[in-house]
């Protein structure tokens, strides 16, 4: 058994390692300057597609609906306990490279959903399928011919493996720790509320959750905005202190033991591709189930997930954390975290000191709905995958195995299986990434093809 969890603990470091993260920086880079920016040239236009509708019914749910679900696997522990990890070891420095990461993601997010509305398919019960399983072998096949269904295959395998620990396990088992400590409630009692819950929801298939979605995640978000917002304003005069600190630590590596600033670059970079999942494959099986056959109208959609995740909440966590005063840069140019804190700990402290009794509140609760948000969401993921490999049959049965996998995450200790999932997960971006820059001068093109055909209707 110890082979083993050395074996995947060494996967998992390749996975997250310095090449996968050049890797998926890499490919959002080549993405934003193949686009030219598209993400933030079309910024406001994404904003104003989200909230109208496209005269196309042909999908399962709205394209709020598909960006809110794959903000639902992505908004969650990465924003809470992922911010505070990278500037408790990382340093306050770390943050900027999160934004690095976030802003060539956009790009990422952008491709990624053009490319599932370009080739999903209909199923036999006449849903949407579609993400990298189909645009890595379909798309590669119609770029540069022969047989690439293998490629779709690596990846549909890759995110099951994943999804029973990362998109479920883990994340029930988060929630029952938050209701135990918060609340008292025994673990196998969370157990049959999440599962009885999860069951009520994923019954309905991608119109159940993205009906649920919707409602959980902007509200979700927006408590823990607002709480964020008040405590800034409290402590407007600190603010442009949490912002040199971020800068200046970016680049001379000072707050982490005197000087590492790749530590600094990587714990960034690391938890930036963490929380908003750009190039991981998992959103554009969301953005897929949209209603319009516009590949870039779904794709300048798809470019707001990096922007809400990383930009504006996880920045909302990062400045509340250096304000709070936990976070401190000696004489010596050493980092001190107080108490040594880290992860949710360090994000509930910092919270609960600057709005006491109801910050800590507001982050237990929103650990708790977003990881379940996140439940949600990853099945969708797992299930899609399944599809793809075993056909449509195996999901129902996939159903209520999930269900049952959310009571036993609440339960079991789950050591291995968070190393196994965090592995596979991260392995998920190798045969996106083939696909992504594979298919990119096709993405260019119709990109090209969309602003010229705007411009002329203007």
């Amino acid at each position: 058994m110890e082979s083993i969890a050395h074996l995947i603990s060494a996967i998992a470091n390749f996975a997250w390692g310095p090449i996968m993260i050049v890797l998926l920086v890499g490919t959002g880079f080549i993405l934003t300057v193949g686009t030219r920016i598209i993400q933030f040239r079309k910024l406001g236009t994404a904003f104003k597609l989200l909230f109208s509708k496209d005269e196309c019914d042909d999908g399962d749910i709205s394209a709020f609906q598909a960006l809110m679900t794959s903000l639902a696997a992505t908004i969650g522990t990465g924003n809470i306990a992922g911010v505070a990890t990278a500037i408790s070891v990382g340093g306050p420095g770390s943050i900027f490279w999160m934004w690095v990461t976030a802003a060539v993601g956009g790009a990422t997010k952008y491709g990624e959903a053009v490319l599932a509305i370009k080739y999903r398919i209909t199923n036999e019960k006449g849903e949407k399928s579609g993400g990298p399983m189909y645009y890595a072998s379909m798309g590669m096949e119609d770029q540069y011919g022969g047989n690439w269904k293998w490629l779709g295959w690596i990846f549909a395998f890759f995110g099951v493996v994943a999804s029973f620990g990362i998109g479920n396990m883990v994340q029930a088992n988060s929630v029952a720790s938050s209701l135990n400590t918060s609340l008292g409630l025994p673990y196998f009692v969370s157990g049959i509320i999440i599962a009885v819950c999860t069951a009520l929801v994923i019954i309905g298939g991608i119109k159940s959750i993205g009906s649920v979605t919707e409602k959980m995640v902007p509200t979700m978000s927006i408590i823990y905005v607002i709480g964020a917002l008040i405590i800034l304003f409290t402590k407007a005069s600190m603010i442009p202190t949490a912002f040199s600190l971020i800068f200046s630590n970016a680049f001379t590596g000072s707050a982490v033991g005197g000087g590492l600033v790749g530590t600094v670059i990587r714990m960034g970079v690391a938890r930036g591709v963490f929380s908003n999942e750009a190039g991981l494959g998992s959103a554009p099986i969301a953005h897929a189930a949209s209603t319009t056959n516009d590949p870039i109208r779904q794709g300048i959609i798809g470019s707001l997930g990096s922007f809400l995740d990383t930009i504006l909440v996880c920045t909302m966590t990062a400045l509340v954390i250096l304000v709070s005063g936990l976070v401190n840069i000696g004489k010596d140019g050493l980092m001190v975290v107080q108490d040594n804190l880290t992860g949710a700990s360090l994000t509930t402290t910092a919270f609960s000191q600057s709005l006491p009794g109801f910050g800590a509140f507001i982050v237990s609760f929103g650990l708790i709905f977003f990881a379940f948000s996140t439940i949600l969401g990853w099945y969708y993921y797992g299930s899609k995958c399944l599809e793809y490999i075993a056909g449509i049959k195996a999901v129902e049965v996939y159903k209520w195995f999930w269900v049952l996998l959310c009571f036993i995450g609440c339960i079991a200790k789950l050591n291995l299986v968070w190393d196994l999932s965090d592995a596979f997960n991260g392995l998920m971006a190798i045969p996106n990434l083939v696909a992504l820059i594979g298919l990119s001068p096709m993405i260019f093109r119709m990109t090209k093809e969309y602003e010229k055909k705007q411009k002329q209707l203007s």
